[in-house]
């Protein structure tokens, strides 16, 4: 079915003005002011007034076969359900392990990209996780970006933090190198998403690996920028590299208390301090653990990261901070895909792929989803189906 949405305002994330969006074959095929179409009786026209047409959300670090673990094995996270991606606007993500890669294995991630991908969704996966040296499904990352489609980098390796491995400036640059070398081999960015903790070198690794060796600021992404005030500082000196920093949404009372910042808050800091919007980007860190640590490091309880944390803090950007509405879409859409090689992601542009969301004008509450021309939710109601459940969730 051809789709036309009608009279909504699109943000691509620019905003593009009010006029009419053409989709066919899972891409967008027009935009203009007043499209007509013949036989329309081969057309869905849906009418967008009072709505803003946006991309669909890119979340670049989601475990999507849950996380966790630090507390024993009751304390293992729940892997991420289809149905709660739909509604939170998320239609490409990156599934990543975390702490433990002995009981949550590649292979499960392989499978469950490859599950969510089947149902609507767009999944990829990082190899590796926070140990060094690197566990890969193949013999080496390089091997396994060039001949596995969903792996597009390495990821989330740990440093600052007790649970990594402590890699040296050697090791972490050889990862540098054989994702770089692998995503040449194989037309993709190879980034390395960098897990920090909250030690106190902070990023002071990235900086030894940019000045010692042949390594570029942009082959790093860290993550968790926003964990505390001073590693938000830190990170404002590595955008000056031309680094990317990405700011967990995903929090809770204990985590703020203890020194986190929102992720709107910190897009704010970091705008005012200069960092360039388009080096900026959130990710949900669903399904990982959100843990309540005393100070002697002792596990007291812990809570679960949620993929709708992506579209509040959005709001929360907009609503409470004033940020300009495109510049905080494009953290979630333009600027994740951008960073990890997903050109056909992010963007409302003729070619591009099909995945959209329709919000509210008014609430910027979620309304409609689409991925590839198809809907997933549509007025508030879940129309995708799984193999398993044969019907509609709401």
């Amino acid at each position: 079915m051809i789709t036309l949405i009608k009279n909504t305002k699109v943000y691509s994330p620019a905003y593009l003005g009010e006029c009419d969006v053409l989709i066919s074959g899972g891409r967008i095929a027009a935009i203009d002011n007043n499209i007509q179409v013949p036989h329309e009786q081969y057309v869905n026209v849906v009418d967008g007034k009072g709505q803003y047409l946006i991309p669909g959300f890119v979340d670049t670090l989601v475990h999507i076969t849950g996380g966790g673990g630090e507390g024993g094995f009751n304390t293992r996270t729940p892997e991420l359900d289809l149905f709660d991606a739909i509604k939170a606007g998320v239609t490409t993500m990156i599934g990543a392990l975390g702490t433990d890669a002995s009981t949550r294995l590649l292979g499960d991630l392989y499978g469950k990209a490859k599950a969510l991908s089947a149902d609507g969704l767009s999944c990829y996966m990082y190899t590796g996780s926070y140990e060094v040296p690197v566990k890969t499904l193949m013999d080496s990352v390089r091997d396994d970006m060039i001949f596995i489609d969903p792996v597009i980098g390495v990821g989330e390796v740990a440093i600052a933090d007790s649970r990594g491995s402590q890699p040296s400036v050697a090791e972490l640059a050889r990862i540098a190198a054989d994702a770089r070398v692998g995503g040449m081999l194989s037309g993709k960015t190879g980034v390395v998403m960098i897990h920090v903790g909250d030690g106190e070198d902070k990023l002071s690794l990235l900086h030894q690996v940019c000045e010692q060796y042949e390594v570029s600021a942009t082959q790093f992404y860290p993550t968790h920028i926003n964990r505390n005030r001073d590693l938000l500082s830190a990170g404002v000196e590595f955008a000056k590299l031309g680094g990317y920093l990405d700011l967990t949404a995903s929090t809770n009372e204990y985590l703020m208390a203890a020194g986190d910042v929102r992720a709107s808050e910190a897009l704010d800091y970091l705008l005012r301090q200069g960092v360039p919007g388009n080096q900026i980007t959130f990710s949900s860190d669903a399904q990982g653990s959100l843990p309540n640590f005393d100070a002697k490091g002792e596990l007291h309880g812990l809570d679960v990261g949620l993929i709708s944390s992506l579209h509040e803090e959005l709001v929360r950007s907009v609503k409470q901070y004033d940020i300009e509405f495109s510049t905080a879409l494009a953290c979630i859409t333009e600027n994740p895909a951008r960073i990890t090689g997903l050109y056909q992601k992010g963007k409302i542009k003729v070619g591009c792929d099909a995945d959209l969301c329709l919000l509210n004008a008014n609430t910027l509450d979620i309304e409609s989803v689409m991925t590839a021309g198809n809907w997933l939710l549509k007025d508030g109601v879940v129309t995708a189906k799984t193999k398993f459940i044969e019907r509609a969730e709401s």
